[in-house]
């Protein structure tokens, strides 16, 4: 395997702006700005990091594209106080396997993290982040269109909460749970025929445990690979809107799990 460049430091996806929400905890689309994100500069393709650890002395981006060595690919920290540390690193492309490895200021402290704004992890019991996009051509028009009114608090509104990983399953296949695609025509035609304006899922964000039923989350940003991929995930709430049901994700970011990969310490 090819070591990609050097990591850069003159590369930001962070302006004045951002930082000021963000240190005023009114950042609301911070996912846009945190995590991986896979970017072209004058023709180079690469893959521009960034996370918040403000009590780090070192901060560095390890993956299977530098045999996850904590000494290549240092981080820096930004000059403004808010902690964020971020850097880009060229020829790093979807698909890359990657964490964080940190160094505390305090006690000696080292550990591997996950990208708690990563798009797409490891499916479990795997546990690394993967570098991912969001291209999807959304079919929802219609729906996006009159979700407003769909949504009124004057209009019908009849729930159907559902666990994706139990609601079906496929007995000649080990029972295995079916993935978002093959779910789509599915739970769109039951929640037709039952009668529901709407279909809340139980959290689908990565976590480790299937047990939890998603409430111990790692990933917040990132549907589970349990059942395919983030364009899946999309194809599904996609089929959904097409089919005049709206979707509500139970998003749960407080509970945290005590794997070390997750956001615990």
């Amino acid at each position: 395997m090819n070591r990609p460049a050097e990591i850069r430091h003159t590369v930001s996806l962070l302006n004045d702006q951002d930082i000021t929400l963000f240190q005023e905890g009114k950042h609301f689309r911070l996912y846009e700005k945190l995590g991986s994100h896979i970017l072209d500069l004058e023709g180079e393709e690469g893959t521009y990091f960034a996370v918040w650890a403000p009590n780090a002395a070192q901060v560095s981006v390890i993956g299977d594209f530098n045999r996850w060595d904590p000494t290549t690919h240092l981080l820096k920290a930004r000059e403004d106080g808010s902690g964020i540390w971020e850097g880009f690193i060229p020829g790093i492309g979807k698909g890359t396997l990657y964490k964080y490895h940190l160094v505390s200021r305090y006690h000696g402290y080292q550990v591997d993290k996950g990208d708690p704004f990563a798009f797409c992890w490891e499916s479990p019991p795997q546990t690394a982040s993967l570098v991912w996009d969001l291209d999807y051509t959304w079919g929802d028009a219609d729906w996006m269109q009159r979700r407003e009114q769909a949504n009124a608090l004057a209009a019908p509104f009849a729930i159907y909460e559902v666990h994706l990983g139990s609601w079906r399953r496929v007995p000649e296949e080990g029972n295995r749970p079916l993935t978002y695609r093959e779910m789509a025509p599915y739970l769109a035609a039951y929640v037709q025929e039952m009668g529901f304006t709407h279909v809340e899922f139980l959290p689908i964000m990565e976590h480790p445990f299937y047990g939890s039923w998603g409430y111990q989350t790692v990933g917040y940003f990132a549907p589970t690979s349990r059942y395919g991929t983030p364009q899946d995930f999309m194809y599904l709430i996609d089929y959904l809107h097409q089919q005049g049901i709206g979707v509500i994700l139970d998003w749960v970011p407080s509970h945290f799990p005590s794997d070390e990969h997750g956001l615990v310490y």
